[in-house]
């Protein structure tokens, strides 16, 4: 078996574990230290985030999307393939380094993505672009660690304790959809998730979609509501 050939690593702010980018062949991995956060081999369960969240609000008008961490793009281009030509995605990536990866050595798997004119980047944490945008988001798709602790560093606990969820939950517009991915189920965050006042469903999926792969999970978290309607007079 060929051996993995480091290309690149990467600070987090606020974390003393670094990222490391290695590739092996045509396999390319993000690992946090010597732990792998995601693989080009694996994209199922991350592009079932977007699919999911988008098939309950991808009909509206504009609607306004915000992703929590750009790892590989696959979330980025199943959003937005499943999107409307007028929607926006807001991408918050607080490490510079890994948009850099997309649009060098992971193109190929990323795709335009990160280049799309629907695509609004910013070099912010989420946890933060949440806090300051009340209203402002249809869905948000949060995939920055292994689940709703503080993996990549300790102050992401902050977006899954009840304080960043009912951030979250201003965040949203009536009937918007928080989504959150997770390598395991966690009993207690649904739990955290309904006290705000959402509706919780938890979907369990494959890492590798159809082809298999271990089982993931996937809250959707909607904030009751209807949509408001945006029509141009209100642009």
């Amino acid at each position: 078996m060929k051996p993995w050939i480091l290309l690149d690593t990467a600070t987090i702010p606020g974390s003393e574990v670094g990222l490391r980018l290695l590739q092996r062949g045509s396999e390319f991995s993000i690992q946090l230290g010597r732990t792998e956060l995601m693989n080009s081999r694996l994209s199922g369960s991350e592009e079932a985030l977007a699919n999911l969240a988008c098939a309950r609000i991808g009909a509206r008008q504009r609607a306004t999307l915000l992703i929590g961490g750009l790892g590989m793009g696959f979330t980025l281009a199943a959003a937005l393939a499943a999107l409307k030509p007028d929607a926006r995605v807001v991408l918050a990536e607080l490490v510079p380094a890994v948009v850099a990866w997309a649009r060098g050595p992971l193109a190929p798997i990323c795709g335009p993505g990160p280049d799309d004119p629907r695509v609004t980047i910013l070099d912010e944490d989420v946890a933060r672009v949440i806090r300051e945008n009340p209203g402002a988001y249809d869905a948000i798709l949060l995939d920055v660690d292994n689940g709703p602790e503080g993996l990549t560093r300790p102050s992401n606990d902050r977006l899954y304790d009840g304080s960043g969820l009912g951030a979250a939950y201003g965040a949203l517009r009536p009937g918007g959809v928080l989504a959150v991915w997770s390598a395991a189920p966690d009993r207690a965050f649904s739990g955290r998730l309904r006290l705000v006042g959402f509706a919780v469903d938890e979907v369990v999926v494959r890492a590798n979609g159809k082809g298999g792969g271990a089982r993931h999970t996937i809250w959707l978290a909607t904030r009751p509501g209807m949509a408001p309607r945006r029509d141009d007079k209100n642009r």
